[in-house]
């Protein structure tokens, strides 16, 4: 099973708060485990503009919109801007299936800052983790459905709305979900 590059959707059963409705965007999966990005949790105490300042870029009065996202509970002072291909050199860059990277260097939010950045992107602070395995294993307790990340989905500002967005997808109505899981 490779989930790099696909999205997660949280099922009403998951027991951890941390991840209740998330929809996240796997990164990277492989033997030593996972990191991805939650895309639908909007920071709404904090501004692009308000980092910016913070961090002494310069920006103009008009800044493109990049949404601050909450993006996992390891790593919370760390910022990761998720976007789509072709800006900017490789060094800090993660390349994702899907056409996605995510950049971790300064000069992708100076570059936004001045109206340079990519199209698509959002800010997003910490990240989630698995370790060996451990992915896999929630997947099988049915913690997690799996959905081809489409960019208009992950970059939409529908914040919240994203996790039933993303069960659609599957031709599934979040009403008809039940918080116990069984086997067949």
């Amino acid at each position: 099973m490779q989930l790099t590059g696909k999205l997660l959707v949280a099922m009403p059963g998951l027991s951890d708060p941390r991840f209740d409705h998330s929809v996240i965007l796997v990164c990277s999966h492989g033997e030593d485990g996972a990191m991805g990005l939650i895309v639908n949790k909007p920071l709404p105490q904090m501004r692009f503009a308000d980092l910016l300042d913070q961090l002494k870029i310069v920006h103009g009065p008009s800044l493109p919109p990049v949404p601050c996202l909450y993006g996992g509970p390891v790593d919370r002072g760390r910022g990761f801007v998720l976007h789509g291909p072709g800006h900017g050199p490789s060094e800090g860059r993660l390349y994702v299936a899907g056409g996605y990277l995510v950049t971790t260097t300064r000069d992708i939010l100076e570059d936004l800052a001045q109206g340079r950045g990519p199209k698509e992107a959002m800010l997003a602070l910490g990240y989630a983790g698995w370790g060996a395995g451990q992915l896999e294993a929630e997947i099988a307790r049915n913690d997690w459905l799996t959905v081809e990340a489409d960019p208009e989905l992950v970059f939409s500002a529908a914040g919240p709305a994203k996790w039933s967005r993303a069960l659609a997808v599957l031709g599934i109505d979040p009403l008809t979900l039940s918080a116990t899981a069984g086997h067949a």
